[in-house]
């Protein structure tokens, strides 16, 4: 590993999809070594992650992309309602520009429930590709369940009568009303309790890893099965 090699993130100019997304860049650049790239869950956002992509790409050897899309953080704002297709327009259409903007020429996914989603979409959708080394799925979602929507049913209400605004307003600032309400209304449609991504996964060909946390409030370990079984 080079000494000389930089575990600090730092800011990346990144365009795609039309957007300009904040981006930050941690560790070997793609032609000296593969890279993590971070995909994070439904509320997040480059600096939610913490330093936790740091610790991984240092642990690892790896360069890291870490990203906020469309309407989180510091990227350019969206007007809500999202489609409820979004993760699968994120997966399929966004992420390749980000991984061609980067210039990203080995990848390992590393997706956190919707970035899990996501990963899977990604995964399934290029797998003709040699980019594409493998995806980490953390809690990801693969269909709709009950605890899902109960639980964003309680961000609603904490959003609506609570403290949630001000806690996400410190990480996506005037963006925070279309981050939240993009993702909770697309959750909370009616129509989206038949969102299911199953079908994808007999196309995923590289080597995936599941983690799921058992007191997880926004899905269960039937997740993991599904995954598994397909």
């Amino acid at each position: 590993m080079d000494s000389g090699v930089s575990w600090e993130p730092k800011s990346l100019a990144l365009e795609a999809d039309g957007n300009r997304l904040e981006a930050v860049w941690i560790g070997p650049r793609p032609e000296d070594a593969p890279t993590l790239v971070f995909l994070h869950e439904g509320l997040g956002c480059v600096e939610m992650w913490h330093e936790w992509p740091s610790r991984v790409a240092k642990k690892t050897g790896m360069g890291a992309l870490v990203y906020s899309r469309k309407g989180y953080g510091g990227s350019n704002p969206i007007t809500p309602p999202r489609p409820l297709d979004y993760m699968s327009e994120e997966g399929k259409v966004v992420l390749p520009e980000v991984l061609d903007a980067a210039g990203i020429r080995e990848a390992v996914l590393v997706g956190h429930s919707d970035g899990a989603s996501i990963a899977i979409l990604h995964a399934a959708s290029v797998r003709s590709k040699p980019r594409l080394r493998g995806i980490v799925l953390l809690a990801p979602h693969v269909f709709c369940e009950d605890i899902s929507v109960a639980s964003i049913e309680k961000a609603r209400q904490a959003y609506v009568e609570g403290d949630l605004r001000a806690k996400l307003a410190r990480y996506h600032g005037d963006r925070v009303d279309g981050a939240f309400w993009g993702w909770n209304r697309a959750w909370l449609d009616p129509e989206f309790r038949q969102w299911n991504i199953e079908d994808a996964l007999p196309h995923i060909t590289v080597p995936t890893m599941v983690i799921q946390g058992a007191a997880d409030p926004y899905g269960t370990t039937k997740q993991v099965d599904a995954i598994e079984r397909g």
